[in-house]
């Protein structure tokens, strides 16, 4: 399994660190060029390298962490999103009229047709995302939500694995809608940072 993040700000670089705490492999890509990343990503650690957005794409698993509105971009890079995951870490902050009442990633999966698209990630700030997940003897806990309930088990698998606790939330307009961020309407678990006692 491959894995790139999409998107080299705060949650991106956070999501990196979590990848480099565990040794594994994952690219980084943005607007910017590659070597406009290359010297971030390398203090960061080994297993974190920088690509074009292009070659970004190629990996099975890609999570967003780009500004809201930039995600168009993004799904327009591949003709076709059949056999990919797409993780979105974004939050619709303010939100844009466009959504017409849906929930942000309800909107953002429109535009990634084929993916396996799963909402996660984007409830906890960049520095609590960034930092070592096992505290106090229990795991932090990641919300995971999805339309595809196929499609959460190995992003749950990835949370793990990346020493998060996953907890699923059901379909994306139903426990969804508790992490979502939504102009002054936040959902009840946006920036709860929660700990699950591993047996």
């Amino acid at each position: 399994m491959s894995y790139a993040i999409v998107g080299f700000g705060k949650i991106g670089q956070a999501l990196a660190h979590a990848f480099a705490r565990k040794n594994i492999d994952v690219t980084v890509a943005s607007r910017r060029p590659p070597e406009a990343l290359a010297p971030q990503a390398r203090a960061i650690g080994p297993t974190v390298v920088a690509k074009s957005l292009r070659e970004a794409l190629e990996a099975d698993t890609i999570i967003l962490a780009v500004p809201f509105g930039e995600h168009r971009e993004v799904a327009q890079a591949l003709p076709s999103w059949e056999g990919k995951t797409v993780i979105d870490a974004t939050n619709a902050f303010p939100v844009p009229e466009e959504l017409d009442g849906l929930p942000s990633s309800a909107f953002v999966a429109k535009a990634f047709t084929g993916a396996k698209f799963v909402k996660g990630f984007n409830h906890l700030i960049a520095a609590t995302l960034a930092a070592d997940p096992i505290v106090e003897g229990g795991h932090r806990v990641v919300f995971l939500s999805s339309d595809d309930e196929d499609a959460i088990a190995p992003v749950a698998a990835l949370a793990k694995q990346l020493g998060f606790a996953p907890v699923k939330l059901g379909k994306l307009n139903e426990g969804g809608a508790l992490v979502h961020a939504r102009g002054r309407t936040w959902g009840q678990l946006i920036f709860q940072d929660l700990f699950k006692k591993v047996p």
